[in-house]
C-alpha cells in the first residue's frame, strides 16, 4: 500500500467505536475512533484493543487509494472507559469469555461509572446481579485484571519497538510481576511461550544498560546459538565449534563463555554429552530425544527373533494371488519384516519398495495382525493409502494431537497409552525429524513391530535430526536396500535419471522421445519465461495436462526470478488471471483470488474442515488445496485441500502461500504428474546432489528441467550431503552393546 508522505504530529483522543480487522500475532489493527473529528478510520500497529476502550494517539493522517482517508497511530496511550456507554461497549466487546452485551448493560445499570473500580476491588458486589454466582464473578475480575495488566505490558514493551502480540505470552507466565522481571532480565522475552527474537531482547538489553558479558545475557545467547542450529537441523554442537560461535557473537572471553555454560548445566537448560574425545552440548528436550529412542530401539531389537523364519510358502501365495515374481532380495525383505521386531526397507525410485510393501501388509493380514500405515504429511499418506490400498494416516494423526494447559503440542498416544497395533508401518522416513520419531516410538508397545520404509538419499527432515540415515548408517537395524530396476520403471528416464544422479553420473538430457527432458535457459529470466510458457501452454496442448491438477513447478529456491516467490506472481497471473466473475481478497500484498493453487505453510490442528459426511480438523504444513469461494463481506476463503474443506478467516490467510510454484524441501513425500525444474546460479549454496535427486524423484510420469548443463553438472558433482550433528547412530551403537554385554 503506498501513502503520502506522513506528517506525525497529529494528536487524536477518543474511544473505540468498532473493531473492523485485528491480527493477533502482529498486533496490526483497524478500527474506528469516536473523536472530536467525528468517525475516524485508524491503522496502526497497536494490540490487542477491544471496543469502548479510551485512547490518546499520535500519529499522521495518510491517504490510501483504496481506502481513502486515515489516521496512521503510532503512538498509542490507553486509558479506562469513562462513560456509561464506553464502559458497557468495553465489557460488552467480547474481551471476557462469557460476557456479552447483555451482562456487560446489567453490570453498567448497577453500579455506573464505578463498574471497572468494583471489578478491580470488590468484585463479590458483582453478585447481587441476577446470573453472576461467586465463581462467575471472581472468574469476570480476574479475566479484567489479566487485560488491564497485559496493557501494562504492552506500554513498557512498545518503549523499545517490541510487538504487542508478545505481551500476553509476558503476563501468562509472570503475572501482575511481569515489567519487574524484564527489568531485572529482559531476556527471559526468548524464552519458549514468549519466544522474542534474541537480537530484539538483546538491543532492549543494551538500552537498559546491561553489560556484554552479563550473565543473562551469555546464557540465552548459549541458547539461541544452539536453537538457531536446531532450526538448521542439528540436535547438538560440539562444545568447541558452540564456543568458537558464541564467544564471536557475544563478543565475550572463553572464560565468560566456560562459566555461564556450566550455569546453563546446573539450571538444566542445556546437556552436555561426552562421546568419546569430543563434548557435546544438546538443548534438552532433543538429548532426552535421542536417548529415548536409543534405549527403545536397542529394547526392541532384544525381544527380536534370534533365527528367521521360513516364509516362503506365505511370499509364494502372495506371488500367485498376484501374478508377480518377486526378486531375491525381496523376498529376504518381506522375511526380515515378518520375522524381527524392527526393519528399514530402502531403496531408489522403480526399485519395488510398494510392491514388497504390499506383500508384506498382504501376509501380515492373514496372519491377523492389527496394522497401522502412516507418514509424516498429509500428501504422503494419501499417496501411501493410494498404493497400498490401505488407510494410512500422518503421524501426528495416528498418534492423536492434543495441547496442555500452555497450549504447547503433546500427544494422546504415548507409553501409558500405546497404539493398539501388533505393527506400525513409516513410509517417507527421510522426512521423520528427531522429535516427531520421539513421540511416535514412545507411542509403540515394546513388543509391536515397527517398519519402516524410505529412501535415504532424498534430502533431510526439515526438522532437526537425520533420523534413517543415522538408523541405517548404525548397522544395527535389520535393513534391505533395493537396488535392481525393475524392467518397467527401467523404461522411464525419470528413473534411470534418478538413478544416474545419485551415483554421481550426468544424467541423459537429450533424449526427446522419453520422459525427462532438459531446455537450455541461460539467465534467469530466459528460466521464468519458459516456466510459464510450458505451464499456461506448451504441457497443456500437448499432453493434455491441467496447469492446476497435474503440474508442479518445483524451484530450489524461494528467491531471484526463477524462486517460487517471484513465480508465484507471475503463474497466478498467467494461470489464473483477474476476471469478473473470480472473487478475490487482498491480504497485505498478497491477492487471494478463486481458483489459486494455494499451501498451507505451518500446522494448525483447529482449523475444522468438512468431507463429504466427515468432520475433523487440522490442516498442516504441506497440504495445497484450492481456492472454491471468497466472500469480501465477511473476508472468509473456502478453500477444498484434496476433498477436506475448510473456511478461512482474514487473519488465517497469514498461514497460506500460492503454490504453484513451491520449493523442492516442500515438496518431499508427494508425486506429481508432470514436474518442472529451474536452475539457476541465483543460490549456489543450493546446488547438491540431494536436492536434485528429490526434486526429479517427485515426478511421475514427465520431468523438465530448465538450466545450463554446468550448472546440472554442478548439482551432480556436489554430493556435500548436509552435515547435521547427531548422536542418534552413537548412542544406539552404546545401548546395543550394553544389551550383548548383558546376554
Amino acid at each position: 500500500m503506498e501513502y503520502e508522505k506522513m506528517d506525525i504530529s497529529v494528536e487524536l483522543s477518543g474511544s473505540v467505536e468498532s473493531i473492523i480487522y485485528k491480527n493477533a500475532e502482529s498486533g496490526y489493527i483497524v478500527l474506528n475512533l469516536d473523536c472530536e473529528e467525528g468517525l475516524v478510520p485508524v491503522v496502526g500497529t497497536l494490540g490487542d484493543i477491544s471496543e469502548g476502550e479510551r485512547l490518546e494517539l499520535k500519529g499522521g493522517w495518510i491517504a490510501s487509494p483504496k481506502y481513502g482517508r486515515q489516521f496512521k497511530a503510532v503512538i498509542c496511550e490507553r486509558s479506562r472507559p469513562q462513560t456509561e456507554e464506553e464502559i458497557a461497549a468495553y465489557l460488552g466487546s467480547g474481551i471476557i469469555k462469557g460476557v456479552g452485551p447483555s451482562i456487560a448493560r446489567r453490570i453498567v445499570a448497577a453500579f455506573g461509572t464505578e463498574a471497572l473500580d468494583i471489578l478491580d476491588n470488590d468484585c463479590m458486589q458483582l453478585t447481587a446481579i441476577k446470573g453472576i454466582s461467586a465463581d462467575k464473578a471472581l472468574y469476570i475480575a480476574n479475566e479484567y485484571k489479566k487485560i488491564t495488566g497485559v496493557n501494562e505490558v504492552i506500554k513498557f514493551l512498545k518503549e523499545y519497538d517490541i510487538s504487542p502480540a508478545h505481551a500476553a505470552g509476558v503476563w501468562s507466565r509472570y503475572e501482575y510481576d511481569s515489567v519487574a522481571q524484564i527489568k531485572q532480565n529482559p531476556f527471559i522475552l526468548c524464552t519458549s511461550g514468549i519466544d522474542i527474537d534474541f537480537a530484539r531482547a538483546d538491543k532492549m538489553a543494551a538500552a537498559m544498560g546491561f553489560e556484554a558479558d552479563n550473565e543473562n545475557r551469555v546464557k540465552a545467547g548459549i541458547i539461541y546459538i544452539l536453537r538457531e542450529n536446531a532450526n538448521a537441523g542439528h540436535t547438538c554442537l560440539p562444545k568447541e565449534k558452540l564456543r568458537e560461535t558464541a564467544c564471536r557473537y557475544l563478543g565475550i572471553e572463553q572464560k565468560r563463555f566456560e562459566r555461564c555454560l556450566g550455569y546453563c548445566m546446573g539450571e538444566e537448560l542445556t546437556v552436555c554429552c561426552q562421546m568419546g574425545e569430543r563434548e557435546f552440548v544438546y538443548l534438552p528436550e532433543y538429548y532426552e530425544a535421542e536417548a529415548y529412542i536409543s534405549k527403545k530401539l536397542a529394547l526392541m531389537l532384544k525381544t527380536s527373533a534370534e533365527y528367521e523364519k521360513d516364509f516362503s510358502k506365505e511370499i509364494n501365495g502372495v506371488e500367485f494371488s498376484e501374478s508377480i515374481t518377486y526378486e531375491q532380495l525381496q523376498r529376504d525383505a518381506i522375511s526380515a519384516c515378518l520375522t524381527g521386531s524392527i526393519f528399514i526397507l530402502t531403496g531408489g525410485p522403480g526399485t519395488g519398495k510398494t510392491t514388497t510393501l504390499n506383500g508384506v501388509i498382504r501376509i501380515l493380514k492373514g496372519m491377523k495382525k492389527r496394522i497401522l500405515l502412516c507418514a509424516p504429511t498429509g500428501r504422503a499418506a494419501k499417496r501411501m493409502s493410494d498404493l497400498t490400498g490401505e488407510n494410512a494416516r500422518t503421524i501426528h494423526r495416528l498418534l492423536e494431537v492434543d495441547f496442555n494447559d500452555r497450549g504447547e503440542l503433546k500427544f494422546k498416544r504415548n507409553e501409558k497409552n500405546p497404539l493398539p497395533a501388533d505393527v506400525v508401518i513409516v513410509d517417507e522416513m527421510s522426512m521423520v525429524d528427531t522429535l516427531l520419531m520421539n513421540s511416535l516410538i514412545k507411542a509403540i508397545k515394546p513388543f509391536c513391530k515397527l517398519i519402516m520404509v524410505g529412501d535415504f538419499n532424498q534430502l533431510p527432515s526439515v526438522g532437526a535430526g537425520n533420523v534413517l540415515k543415522d538408523l541405517i548408517s548404525s548397522k544395527r537395524i535389520p535393513t534391505v536396500e533395493l537396488k535392481e530396476i525393475f524392467r518397467q520403471a527401467a523404461k522411464s528416464l525419470i528413473v534411470t535419471n534418478a538413478h544416474r544422479i545419485v551415483r554421481g553420473e550426468f544424467p541423459v538430457l537429450d533424449d526427446r522421445k522419453n520422459d525427462f527432458f532438459f531446455m537450455k535457459g541461460e539467465t534467469e529470466e530466459e528460466i521464468a519465461q519458459l516456466v510459464i510458457q510450458l505451464a499456461k501452454q506448451r504441457l497443456p496442448a500437448t499432453y493434455g495436462y491441467s496447469p492446476i491438477d497435474d503440474i508442479q513447478v518445483l524451484s530450489p529456491t524461494k528467491q531471484g526470478a526463477a524462486g517460487t516467490k517471484e513465480l508465484n506472481k507471475r503463474l497466478q497471473e498467467a494461470l489464473n488471471p483477474p476476471a469478473k466473475n473470480k472473487a478475490e481478497l487482498k491480504f497485505f500484498d498478497v491477492v487471494f483470488r478463486v481458483g489459486d493453487k494455494v499451501m498451507q505453510i505451518k500446522n494448525d490442528y483447529d482449523i475444522i474442515w468438512t468431507k463429504a459426511n466427515e468432520k475433523g480438523s487440522g490442516i498442516f504444513n504441506g497440504d495445497i488445496g484450492i481456492i472454491r469461494a471468497v466472500d469480501r463481506f465477511s473476508s472468509n476463503v473456502t478453500i477444498d485441500f484434496e476433498g477436506r474443506v475448510a473456511i478461512y478467516t482474514l487473519e488465517m490467510l497469514r498461514r497460506l502461500e500460492h503454490a504453484y510454484a513451491v520449493t523442492v524441501h516442500k515438496s518431499q513425500g508427494s508425486e506429481y504428474e508432470a514436474v518442472i525444474i529451474p536452475v539457476t546460479g541465483y543460490t549456489n549454496n543450493l546446488l547438491y546432489r540431494n536436492l536434485l535427486y528429490t526434486g526429479v524423484t517427485r515426478a511421475k510420469k514427465l520431468l523438465i528441467l530448465i538450466g545450463t548443463q554446468e550448472l546440472v553438472k554442478t548439482m551432480v558433482d556436489n554430493n556435500r550431503k548436509m552435515i547435521r550433528y547427531s548422536l542418534l547412530k552413537q548412542m544406539l551403537e552404546l545401548e546395543m552393546r550394553k544389551t550383548d554385554i548383558e546376554e
